[in-house]
């Protein structure tokens, strides 16, 4: 429980951190003011920030204009949950050169943009590491800029009522041997089966979890062409290593398809819904995100920089659909703002925006209320 905790509390600053610091940069870049970035979210324990020159520190909720100084106010906060950038103007109530609701729409969408910008390439790097660390693959043929660790055959798939099944063979499995001969390919291991004629065959494995080897004695069948078959699907797998430069490219492809990917999920999940469908997919809150994280913990690094990435191209998408509160939903008012080539009434769009928050903040506690439904049932 406790590994759970800690990893899912560094794993979510991770992904706000990431996204907050492209909101901070690009609004620096553009000329906006950075009034606050805060670790973990208010109340604020300490903070820091120049003043002539010199770091001051200063402790607890203490109004830091006070210190008469124009830089940026460093803060952490006693809530370990993500962090903040707040911006100068970002409500739209400062009009000063330096404040954004004083930029040209353009900078404004790019601020707004950004902090998706990043969970994008936060997940690009994630990835490239875990190439390069290496990740549970299939190997199908090993290519020469491959390093190939832990090569091992499994078990892809158990046909039913094979013989495989009978003998309590189940997907996942490892062959470590077959009547204790060792095989290096499932093409080996294939024909061994289909040709070796004898009434048994032992299967040892090693099972998902379990650090003992298991014999599972089978009885094959024969086909009408005279070949024995047992009714299983192998594979074989192993932990793949990539040279960095490959490794870069594979993140950022990965990244590429498995944002495709969710936004495919996503469509579906949404015309299911207007046509009174069911949405055909688990949606889970925190609860069920740091149930998921605690079982990716258990599993290693990898599993765990794996889900990050997974977690921060997920962030980006749901942060930039056209809502309000959302930075799609702030996108789309600059946009408007544009078409219609005046600014939009500042007070009305606050309270639209204040609307979507609260609808987003029923929307979690509903999901998580199911998540905890289905934890404990």
């Amino acid at each position: 429980m406790l590994l759970t905790i800690v990893v899912f509390v560094l794993m979510l600053g991770l992904l706000v951190f990431a996204h907050e610091l492209g909101h901070y940069w690009t609004a620096r870049k553009l000329g906006v003011k950075a009034e606050e970035f805060g670790f973990g979210l208010p109340p604020r324990m300490f903070g820091w920030k120049k003043v002539n020159g010199k770091r001051k520190i200063f402790w607890g909720n203490k109004d830091v204009d006070e210190l008469k100084s124009e830089d940026t106010v460093w803060s952490i906060n006693w809530l370990p949950l993500g962090g903040f950038v707040k911006i100068k103007g970002e409500d739209g109530e400062n009009k000063e050169n330096d404040s954004f609701a004083k930029q040209k729409p353009w900078k404004r969408i790019v601020i707004l943009s950004a902090g998706v910008f990043m969970n994008f390439i936060l997940s690009m790097v994630l990835l490239a590491i875990v190439f390069m660390l290496g990740a549970p693959q299939i190997v199908e043929t090993e290519r020469a800029r491959e390093t190939v660790v832990d090569p091992k055959i499994q078990i892809l798939q158990v046909m039913p009522d094979s013989p495989a099944e009978a003998a309590g063979v189940k997907m996942g499995d490892v062959i470590v041997d077959i009547n204790d001969q060792v095989f290096s390919t499932t093409e080996e291991t294939s024909e061994y089966i289909t040709t070796h004629r004898q009434d048994e065959i032992v299967l040892t494995v090693l099972r998902y979890g379990s650090e003992e080897q298991e014999d599972l004695t089978i009885t094959p069948t024969v086909d009408t062409e005279g070949d024995q078959k047992i009714g299983v699907a192998l594979i074989k797998s192993g932990i793949v290593k990539y040279p960095w430069y490959e490794a870069i490219w594979l993140g950022i492809k990965s990244t590429v398809l498995m944002t495709g990917a969710i936004l495919i999920a996503f469509w579906t999940i949404i015309k299911n819904l207007f046509i009174g469908m069911p949405a055909g997919l688990e949606v889970s809150g925190p609860v069920g995100i740091a149930v998921m994280t605690g079982q990716a913990a258990r599993m290693g690094l990898v599993y765990i920089l794996q889900f990050t990435a997974l977690l921060s191209i997920n962030l980006a998408i749901l942060n930039f659909l056209p809502f309000p509160a959302l930075d799609g939903g702030r996108v789309l008012f600059v946009i408007i703002e544009k078409i219609r080539r005046k600014p939009m009434n500042q007070k009305i769009e606050n309270v639209i925006h204040t609307i979507g928050f609260v609808f987003l903040i029923v929307l979690l506690l509903v999901v998580t209320g199911k998540d905890i439904f289905r934890s404990l049932f």
